[in-house]
């Protein structure tokens, strides 16, 4: 029995990705069908057990709620079976007869996935579902504080694949992780592939791993209510999307941008939705709390309810309060309400224009959150484009809550919990990533044009014009003249 804790860690990794490994070969000869069959069987259990594993999450991790974490693994079961069902991931998956080009699906292999604390349950049944869909296998490590939520969801997809026919082994974790754990999987050599949803240490990690990774950056998203918008339904959407499972999702909305000419309707349409607005010492004695250490966001607040985090302040507030807000006017990692919170506080700035709200919203993005989400609530739809097009993000939400939104449970977007930032964000996509991005593909191309190749000439035939010759001569007569010049200087140092 191994007792150090990184060593019993690391021999996990290496167990589970020889096992995984050995399963992937065999999948990787399952039809489409097959494939489908498993991935359906591993949504329905998992749908059907949506609210226990969100019961085990918040217990667990003590972070979120009950209610919020059972949509959430909807999503991520059912939402995501839904987008991927009908993509054709294995064999030939297209052809085009006029380019007569035809094109082979091939999987990455082993796939190493690691999970937050956050989102434990419903990344765990998401990332199974698109790795499996795409005829990869995958091992997990869950993040040491959401272990056993996280391999409780491992299991209900496991026995559902295997019920349905998978190979076993496909599915595999590591039930002790520590850091040096999840090193020893990502750098193992079995592993082709990474899927990093966590904090940007951890994506860091992954990206120095010397494997191809996906890895997530994050996110700091402004919304902004434009002098167009329908101010109550907004307000509406962004206190619920604020609240919604705490504000655990990271594409969440961070800081209010308020045009100047709605600002006093935004602040009532607040009040009457829960929000409580903090002055003075209030808002100073929440700032602290927010960064007990400063430029640095404090990890107890991360998940917990604006009740919970206004007594940790010493801050009275009512009992219904859902989210606590500060007007802000100074942007930067030294001023709390400015930064990614991850729990139910925003900042609040106003705008004096649009030009101006721009800048407000690229500030903020500026201190975290480059590349990943940014909402707004407008009615004028050439100001939203004008307005998304300055933007240096993967996602603008309009007009609905943008931490479900951004994750496709509102929008058309690929219902996804791994948002990629791009190049403003330094990843390799800026794509809700899906099983899309877990294969490979062979073109097989016929040849369709015509090439004419001339032939060389014989080089006995070639004529050296006069200028040619000059020319050669010139290069010699230097070769001879450099040739002397160094016999030169070695006889004068050897004397």
């Amino acid at each position: 029995m191994i007792k150090d804790q990184d060593l019993l860690s690391i021999q996990e990794a290496r167990d589970a990705v020889t096992a995984a490994s050995i399963a992937q070969k065999k999948f990787s000869s399952f039809s489409q069908e097959q494939v489908n069959r498993i991935i359906e069987a591993i949504a329905k259990d998992a749908y059907e057990q949506a609210e226990n594993l969100a019961i085990l999450a918040v217990t667990e991790t003590q972070m979120g709620v009950i209610e919020h974490k059972k949509i959430k693994n909807e999503l991520a079961s059912k939402g995501v079976y839904e987008s991927i069902r009908h993509e054709r991931t294995v064999g030939t998956i297209y052809e085009d007869a006029a380019a007569q080009q035809v094109e082979i699906a091939y999987p990455f292999g082993v796939i190493a996935a690691v999970s937050p604390v956050t989102n434990p349950t419903a990344t765990a049944i998401y990332k199974t579902l698109i790795a499996l869909k795409a005829q990869n296998a995958i091992v997990f490590s869950p993040h040491p504080t959401a272990v056993n939520c996280t391999v409780e969801a491992l299991k209900i997809c496991n026995q559902a694949a295997i019920r349905a026919g998978a190979p076993e082994g496909l599915i595999q974790w590591i039930a002790h992780p520590t850091l040096k754990g999840t090193e020893a999987l990502m750098q193992h050599k079995d592993v082709q592939l990474i899927l990093a949803t966590g904090g940007s240490g951890l994506v860091k990690a992954a990206y120095s791993s010397g494997k191809p990774a996906y890895g997530v950056g994050p996110g700091n998203v402004p919304v902004y209510i434009d002098r167009t918008a329908k101010v109550a339904r907004a307000v509406q959407q962004i206190i619920d999307s604020k609240s919604f499972d705490n504000s655990t999702i990271c594409a969440t909305e961070q800081a209010i941008v308020v045009h100047r000419g709605v600002k006093d309707q935004v602040l009532a349409a607040l009040a009457e939705n829960g929000a409580v607005l903090l002055r003075g010492e209030d808002k100073g004695k929440l700032a602290k709390v927010i960064s007990l250490v400063p430029r640095t966001l404090n990890s107890k607040i991360v998940g917990k309810p604006a009740t919970f985090i206004a007594e940790m302040a010493n801050v009275e507030v009512p009992s219904h309060t859902r989210v606590l807000v500060a007007e802000e006017y100074q942007i930067g990692k030294e001023f709390p309400f400015s930064i990614e919170k991850l729990s139910p506080i925003l900042g609040l700035y106003t705008a004096n224009s649009h030009e101006e709200a721009v800048t407000i919203c690229r500030n903020l993005l500026d201190v975290g959150g480059r590349g990943h989400s940014l909402a707004i609530h407008a009615q004028d739809e050439q100001f939203v484009k004008e307005f998304a097009a300055q933007m240096p993000v993967s996602r603008i939400i309009v007009n609905t809550l943008a931490s479900v939104g951004a994750a496709g449970g509102t929008t058309s977007l690929t219902p996804s919990f791994t948002l990629g930032c791009g190049a403003y964000g330094g990843n390799i996509t800026s794509d809700n990533i899906s099983a899309r991005h877990l294969i490979n593909k062979k073109r097989v191309a016929y040849g369709i044009k015509d090439m004419n190749i001339p032939k060389p000439q014989n080089p006995k035939n070639i004529q050296v014009t006069s200028a040619s010759n000059h020319a050669i001569k010139e290069a010699q007569v230097d070769t001879v003249m450099i040739q002397k010049i160094i016999e030169e200087i070695v006889t004068k140092l050897s004397v």
